[in-house]
């Protein structure tokens, strides 16, 4: 296989990059969480891409605490009493087959279709612990996006929105216009996202993303207000954990960063921060 085949041809490939990672946590034995269907589905294209991007086969704590945050933070939200679990590109996640579910909870997957006629061939077999669907649209499509949330909206009391993964390929008009969108549902409680602050995006940008830029998948979005970014359109932040401090508090961060340590207060312009933000709609109604 040539490099260029190696590489990541499209922002769907980026979903078997992070599925390699999920596979290497699992494989540990001091995993902090079990993904037993991460390395079927990053599949030999996972490997490839993850050994041919500049960077990356590296930072496995820093994909090992996005993972384990995202997990803490959906099970805090459906804990708290989410009855439907929105997913926003859920790429080849599996939480729906490995997390403790209740049988009654609805958990509703958005994501290209490429991807997930994917999923459906290597976990067609395997049986979700919740009632799973799966929806095949792109989120850059206002009209359709507002339609599946009109629908949800009435489906459901009180919905989790989870975005990992998807807001760094928007750019903040993007971001904005999705936010709004999300707030305008009454049932909309929770939105849970990863971010990365400017100084954060701007190494991201001169290492992996130039390969990913050239894929179509660029690396945009990484606000100066931090999670403040959200408040004008109708979102409260609520919590944020670093991926370093998280990884710090596992033995799991490398040496040379710990120096790093701790995290500023505030929002982090020039620090390069990475973490997960669980933000609260204003308008939410129960």
């Amino acid at each position: 296989m040539s490099e260029s085949r190696a590489g990541v041809r499209n922002i769907s490939d980026t979903a078997r990059w992070v599925a390699y990672f999920r596979a290497l946590e699992t494989k540990r034995p001091d995993a902090l969480f079990q993904d037993p269907f991460a390395e079927r589905l990053a599949g030999e294209r996972g490997v490839q891409i993850a050994n041919t991007l500049p960077d990356g086969n590296k930072h496995e704590w820093a994909w090992m605490a996005r993972t384990y945050l995202f997990d803490k933070f959906t099970s805090r939200a459906i804990e708290e009493g989410a009855d439907l679990v929105l997913n926003l590109a859920a790429g080849l996640d599996s939480r729906p087959y490995r997390m403790a579910l209740q049988p009654a909870l609805q958990w509703i997957e958005v994501d290209l279709p490429e991807i997930n006629s994917y999923k459906e061939e290597v976990l067609g077999s395997e049986k979700p612990r919740c009632r799973l669907e799966r929806v095949s649209l792109d989120l850059s499509d206002g009209p359709k996006r507002r339609a599946l949330f009109a629908d949800l909206h009435q489906r459901a009391k009180r919905i989790v929105v989870v975005s990992e993964g998807l807001l760094i390929y928007f750019s903040p008009e993007e971001v904005g216009s999705l936010a709004q969108d999300l707030a305008g549902g009454l049932h909309f409680h929770t939105w849970l996202i990863d971010l990365a602050s400017p100084g954060q995006l701007k190494l991201m940008q001169r290492t992996t993303g130039k390969e990913l830029s050239e894929a179509g998948a660029a690396y945009k979005f990484g606000p100066p207000e931090g999670p403040g970014f959200f408040k004008p359109y109708g979102w409260e932040p609520k919590d944020e954990q670093g991926f370093l401090k998280t990884a710090a508090e596992f033995h799991r961060a490398p040496s040379e960063l710990l120096s790093l340590l701790p995290e500023p207060k505030g929002p982090k312009v020039n620090y390069p921060w990475t973490g997960v933000c669980s933000l609260e709609s204003r308008n939410y109604r129960p």
